[in-house]
């Protein structure tokens, strides 16, 4: 088998195992509690927390509260910005067409809130541009949102240079960096993150287990409430066994990000070349700002859900897109939003790898993919029209 969607999820590492393991075994106490055990407990998860504050270089251990996920971590990020604008007599957010689903729909449910929502165009090659972030905001702006790196089509976007105009606008920054986090590097002091979003299982640790970081002097609000953990701020007894493997999982993809970066890159840009001899293909995003591990591909002429099941049959194991969407029917959000046509939309293909998928899956992948999409075209009906000319074609 060849697994190759890593942007769903990845495999725990042997070491992020390890540690969630013995952390269950000794340090079962409950953090809260004043005992021997319970402060055990409480110191394991004191030390994820000085990991997480050096993986991602924020200033402070108060700045990081753990969470259930990513999800979370976004949810609550927007609703406490949407608060304190709403404190403050501003009603106003910026975004993007193409964020998940976590981000879209709770700006969903805060426009029906009363809050008026600016979803900023994503351009062809999938990137936001920092002039027109800075066109968007407004006197009444609260919050602008955008992600680091594209879920689906993996590009990854000027932060820093967005960070920077938020900054000087005076309106907070939130980043979901849940795709960015462990696989490039980040810096909230560096890129002007006033807000960042992380999940665990994107990095090689459990899921279950995220965090959202908060610069210090922001005042966040609580989704969950009930008890004082987490100084007040996500109620409920801590995960401390899943904390401890985020840390674990996050200290070891940082202290080998450039290796492991260089490493993905090649074979990355290797099954770009290769898929880019099927014609009427396409790359979907920017070819070089993008994640180490993303490849995601139009074919014209094809319906993603085939094509993936015919991949499954060969042993390859990818997706069309989020796999917080694969239950539905419609093209891609994302795809749309860079400009991709619905008939060519329905054709994609994600394939997201990492630093141990070997050359010959990449040539295999490469191989099968061919296959696959020469055999699907052979029946297809919107094929046959295009190759008779009876439709033109758009790639």
């Amino acid at each position: 088998m060849i697994y190759a969607d890593n942007a769903a999820t990845t495999k725990m590492s042997d070491a992020a195992i390890e540690a969630m393991t013995a952390c269950m075994k000794e340090n079962y106490g409950n953090p809260s509690s004043l005992y021997g055990i319970g402060q055990k407990a409480k110191e394991a998860l004191e030390g994820a927390r000085d990991e997480i504050v050096k993986a991602i270089h924020a200033e402070n251990f108060r700045e990081i509260i753990f969470t259930s996920g990513g999800s979370e971590a976004d949810n609550q990020a927007i609703r406490s910005a949407a608060e304190l604008g709403r404190t403050a007599g501003k009603m106003h957010i910026v975004s993007t067409a193409f964020e998940h689903h976590a981000v879209l729909h709770t700006l969903k449910k805060l426009e029906k809130e009363g809050f008026e929502i600016t979803l900023l165009d994503v351009h062809e090659n999938g990137l936001v541009r920092p002039e027109e972030v800075e066109a968007a905001i407004r006197e009444d702006t609260c919050l602008v949102t955008i992600m680091y790196a594209n879920n689906e089509i993996g590009t990854i976007q000027p932060i820093r240079e967005i960070g920077a105009v938020c900054r000087a606008k005076n309106v907070i920054f939130h980043t979901d960096a849940v795709q960015a986090v462990g696989h490039i590097s980040v810096d909230v002091v560096r890129d002007n993150i006033d807000m960042l979003s992380a999940s665990a299982h994107k990095f090689h640790g459990p899921k279950g287990c995220g965090f959202l970081y908060v610069k210090k002097g922001i005042k966040i609000s609580s989704l969950i409430e009930g008890g004082a953990q987490e100084r007040g701020k996500r109620a409920g007894t801590e995960n401390v066994p899943g904390i401890v493997a985020t840390a674990v999982a996050l200290k070891d993809a940082v202290a080998n990000l450039d290796k492991n970066a260089e490493i993905t890159v090649k074979k990355r840009d290797r099954l770009i070349e290769g898929l880019k001899e099927i014609p009427h293909s396409a790359i979907n995003g920017d070819e070089k700002m993008r994640l180490p591990g993303n490849v995601n591909f139009c074919f014209e002429g094809i319906e993603g859900e085939s094509l993936l099941l015919l991949l499954d049959d060969k042993g390859i194991q990818a997706s069309s897109g989020s796999a917080c969407t694969s239950g539905s029917l419609d093209p891609s959000h994302v795809l749309l939003a860079i400009g991709r046509v619905h008939d060519v939309a329905h054709g994609s293909l994600r394939l997201t790898i990492n630093e141990e998928t070997t050359d010959e899956e990449v040539e295999f992948m490469i191989r099968s993919v061919k296959e696959v999409v020469e055999y699907l075209r052979s029946f297809s009906p919107i094929w046959r029209d295009l190759t008779e000319g009876k439709k033109q074609f758009i790639l």
